[in-house]
């Protein structure tokens, strides 16, 4: 069965996951934007080792977090390459990163669908493990990421939102920043969503 944890860290209270298979002792952690230590910290508690690093798209509050947490540790960080060209504003700094996406991604035991969904960023993904979707910035609780900064696209949002309407309504929604939701849900409240159609 598999377990999540969220932390909303930072000055954007970005949500952070720590993901991992009951009864397994190794965790993914998905967008580590601010806080390295605390989730080290929360890994820890759970008796948990960070295996990998799984980022849904390249801006700071996102990412922040990366450098320290994997430092002097073999740990694979996951990212879509086209995020890389980001302008550095946006990034706080170059982005560290060792593996591109390819159409999944298994570690600790999960296998992750990668669901490219550009608008937010030209490299935005959205990660599916059962019916877990993170979705970072492409798709929020009753409403959707931002298509006006350097990268954004508001065409390329309403198709990865489509692409994302097409899941299974039972889909749980983590995204990256607010409360998770189900896709049902979504699909009958939100208007950015229920836009896309």
């Amino acid at each position: 069965m598999l377990k999540i944890f969220t932390m909303a860290l930072g000055a954007y209270q970005t949500n952070c996951y720590l993901v991992w298979q009951e009864g397994c002792k190794e965790c993914l952690v998905i967008d580590p934007g601010y806080e390295a230590q605390t989730i080290a910290a929360q890994a820890e508690k759970r008796g948990l080792e960070i295996a990998g690093v799984l980022l849904t798209h390249g801006h700071f509050d996102h990412v922040g977090a990366v450098r320290e947490l994997v430092m002097d540790r073999d740990i694979p960080v996951y990212l879509n390459a086209q995020d890389t060209a980001m302008p550095p504003q946006m990034t706080a700094g170059p982005l560290y990163y060792t593996d591109n996406y390819g159409d999944t991604v298994t570690l600790a035991g999960i296998t992750f669908r990668v669901i490219p969904t550009p608008g937010h960023t030209p490299g935005s993904v959205c990660l599916l493990t059962e019916n877990h979707l993170f979705s970072g910035d492409t798709l929020f609780r009753g409403s959707c990421g931002r298509t006006d900064l350097p990268g954004g696209n508001w065409q390329e949002m309403q198709a990865s939102l489509k692409k994302l309407a097409a899941l299974s309504p039972d889909t749980r929604v983590y995204p990256g920043h607010g409360a998770a939701s189900l896709l049902a849900d979504e699909l009958e409240y939100n208007p950015y969503l229920k836009g896309a159609l």
